[in-house]
């Protein structure tokens, strides 16, 4: 086979033939349905992208697909079902969680959090990408970037549609997300309001904060962020505003300073910049 064949697999069974042109997989035996358009099926095979580089979510089918893993850069799995076997231990570095009905959201971060620090891309799975591993994901989102219960679960959805958590794992990401919550106060940091007083809306931080507590939006660094011009609460907002009028205080200078290149307000808080 061609290395140009090679370097583009099967969006929906991994491997190597020419499904546009209708042949038969010599693996699998998949070929493209009679009728059925090109476009939906270029990615049926590929686990979701939840963060850029780094975080992959998906089912079993995805991570039985050794070639599209390593296509996307993927090097760790974690498995959140020990039923789902580990299928090439020689290829990838493998996780797996306990054989539980509760799921141990606590060491799924830790390893996640150990695979970014690696800098390594990874992929979260479980049976069918739609409750056990959506869920884990959330939980990293919340307890590593710190994002509420309600952005973890809308990014994750957006990127994800068929999530659907069923009643028992939603209960426990709940309570998982009040052990962040007393975790995170306890250590004398700000956290957002509790999920049954509402929970803080998805606003990526432009809206005002009067609790002066710093808004948890998706930010993919675990850098501090800079002081968002947004959110200045030392600058109140001027009561009345007419064009072209200098603003008086008790300590201002009552004489306007002439306008040209190198007049100065001692009053601005902006730095002048130049054209170039």
């Amino acid at each position: 086979m061609r290395k140009r064949e090679r370097e583009n697999p099967c969006g929906i069974c991994g491997h190597y033939h020419k499904y546009e042109e209708g042949e038969v997989c010599g693996i699998c035996g998949h070929r493209m349905p009679v009728g059925v358009e090109k476009s939906s099926v270029q990615v049926s095979a590929f686990p979701s992208e939840i963060l850029p580089e780094f975080l992959y979510l998906g089912g079993y089918d995805n991570a039985s697909r050794a070639e599209i893993l390593k296509t996307l850069g993927i090097s760790c799995v974690l498995n959140t079902v020990a039923a789902c076997q580990n299928l090439y231990k020689n290829s990838f570095t493998y996780h797996c969680l306990p054989d539980s009905p509760t799921l141990a959201f606590d060491d799924a971060v830790n390893f996640l959090e150990k695979c970014e620090k690696d800098k390594a891309r990874v992929l979260v799975h479980c049976m069918s990408g739609k409750n056990r591993s959506p869920a884990v994901v959330m939980a990293y989102l919340m307890k590593s970037r710190r994002w509420t219960f309600d952005q973890s679960y809308q990014w994750v959805k957006e990127r994800r549609p068929s999530v659907d958590l069923n009643p028992g794992v939603l209960q426990q990401l709940q309570e998982y997300t009040q052990k962040i919550q007393v975790a995170v106060e306890a250590s004398g940091g700000g956290a957002p309001p509790p999920l049954s007083e509402g929970g803080a809306p998805f606003s990526f931080g432009f809206t005002t904060n009067p609790s002066n507590v710093p808004p948890a939006f998706p930010a993919f660094n675990t850098a501090a962020a800079a002081t968002s011009i947004f959110s200045r609460v030392d600058i109140p907002p001027p009561n009345e505003f007419t064009f072209g009028a200098a603003v008086k205080t008790e300590n201002a200078p009552q004489n306007l300073v002439s306008s040209g290149p190198s007049s100065v307000n001692p009053n601005a808080t902006d730095v002048s910049m130049d054209g170039s």
